[in-house]
């Protein structure tokens, strides 16, 4: 059997979903709670500079909000929707972006590589 074969009607093989129950088209991850909240509320009042990164639901993981001050310190946590997140980074006066489009800052690699390198001991 060649490999089209198998899409065409009638096929004796057929590609079928997962079997039982509902097709969600990820796997399950864990909601956003009251605790990622307050960590990013807390992240924002203790740190200037603060932007926010909204990213969009992946296979692997809900919308996410990454917070990014101006030194390159960053936090990611779950959010319920991608309108909160932007309604969150509005209430706190913090700009707020679609990761998607605009990517991740700079400032965040940089902050991570200088961070490795303390943890490795360079200077």
């Amino acid at each position: 059997m060649g490999f089209l074969d198998r899409f065409k009607r009638g096929s004796r093989t057929k590609m079928s979903g997962p079997t039982g129950g509902a097709r969600t088209g990820s796997t399950r991850v864990r909601a956003s709670d009251r605790v990622d909240e307050q960590h990013l509320r807390e992240f924002v009042e203790e740190r200037r500079g603060v932007e926010g990164f909204v990213e969009p639901r992946t296979a692997v993981s809900e919308v996410t909000l990454l917070l990014v001050a101006h030194d390159g310190e960053w936090t990611r946590r779950r959010v319920p929707s991608v309108n909160w997140a932007h309604e969150f980074c509005n209430r706190h006066q913090v700009p707020s972006y679609d990761a998607a489009v605009v990517g991740i800052p700079q400032r965040m690699r940089e902050y991570n590589s200088r961070v490795r390198k303390q943890q490795r001991g360079e200077h």
